[in-house]
């Protein structure tokens, strides 16, 4: 007999500002994928009515296991880009869920990592990764996320962070002067805020532009991104090289805070929108670069994630290790 009749369903979701999408755990596997705009639907316990509502169930829903854009705390997280609160002790009783687990979206990814096949990922450098040994997964988006999985004596554990909250770390001179431009604008450089995320490309674009001495088109992210990939502004350009060199070296930093030897992974929803730049840029050579431990950092791999639903991989992993 399947999981689903024996045990119940799990309702899988992964939660962002805008979009929303739901799955059920059916006879051992992710089943198809809902999407709903939170725009739709003014809490959460409405979008999971109205997807419940449509589902042909033969058992009950037991579980449900939330990914969220943003900070968990007690099982709850208040939405920063939506007016949705995703609070686990309310939506337990609300469905007669025996349990919920809201789970911040890199500690989802961070799940996901063991199960993801080489068609997934794009090899960005490096050996074969250590079986059993600590995975990292880090990548900008909206903001900047890192999370490590960590496997002792069977047991798995993801290890959150507030990585994009610490300082940036520049490495070049030209980057110490973009750093110390954005440092007279915006106080504290971090990772998030200086480079690594949508706003942080466009502090950089524009840090750069007043160190060149230059005049800067107005752009968001997006139009930093692909005027860079088209070739129609320079600026652009350098910023998004700077970009990917900054990444490496705060991938290289995180793997070696980790012993990351299992491989370090990049997601996020910026990166994967140029993956053949990111590779031919200085993101690995900015990665091996630590010195005495170069050779170390030599053998660890780095890949992009380019599954599109990586996340539901995550979501049925965490499910199936605490419902074992």
């Amino acid at each position: 007999m399947s999981d689903s009749r024996t045990r119940g369903y799990a309702l899988l979701a992964d939660i962002g500002g805008t979009n929303a999408r739901f799955a059920l755990v059916e006879d051992g596997a992710v089943g198809a994928v809902t999407y709903v705009r939170v725009a739709d639907f003014p809490t959460v316990k409405d979008a999971i009515a109205d997807v419940l509502s449509r589902s042909v169930l033969s058992a009950p829903v037991t579980t449900a296991v939330l990914a969220v854009a943003g900070p968990v705390e007690n099982n709850r997280c208040v939405m920063t880009n939506s007016p949705w609160i995703i609070d686990g002790a309310e939506l337990r009783p609300a469905f007669a869920f025996d349990t919920v687990h809201v789970l911040n979206d890199f500690e989802v990814l961070a799940w996901s990592l063991p199960a993801l096949q080489p068609a997934d990922l794009l090899p960005l450098g490096g050996k074969a990764g250590v079986s059993g040994a600590p995975m990292l997964v880090l990548g900008p988006g909206t903001g900047f996320g890192a999370s490590c999985l960590v496997e002792r004596n069977g047991a798995r554990i993801a290890v959150i962070t507030e990585a994009g909250h610490a300082t940036l770390p520049p490495e070049t001179e030209r980057e110490e002067h973009v750093v110390d431009r954005m440092r007279k604008r915006l106080g504290f450089v971090c990772i998030e805020r200086g480079a690594l995320s949508g706003a942080g490309l466009q502090n950089l674009y524009e840090a750069l532009a007043e160190v060149e001495g230059i005049p800067a088109p107005k752009r968001d992210a997006a139009g930093i991104t692909t005027a860079a990939l088209d070739g129609s502004c320079k600026l652009s350009h350098a910023a998004l090289e700077m970009f990917c060199g900054l990444l490496g070296s705060v991938a290289g930093n995180l793997a070696l805070t980790f012993c990351a030897r299992g491989g370090v992974y990049i997601a996020g929803g910026i990166v994967p929108r140029f993956p053949k730049f990111l590779a031919a840029s200085d993101f690995r050579k900015r990665f091996e670069a630590k010195g005495n431990f170069e050779g170390y950092l030599r053998n660890i791999p780095t890949s992009l994630v380019t599954k599109p639903d990586a996340s539901f991989e995550g979501l049925k992993a965490f499910s199936d290790h605490h419902t074992a």
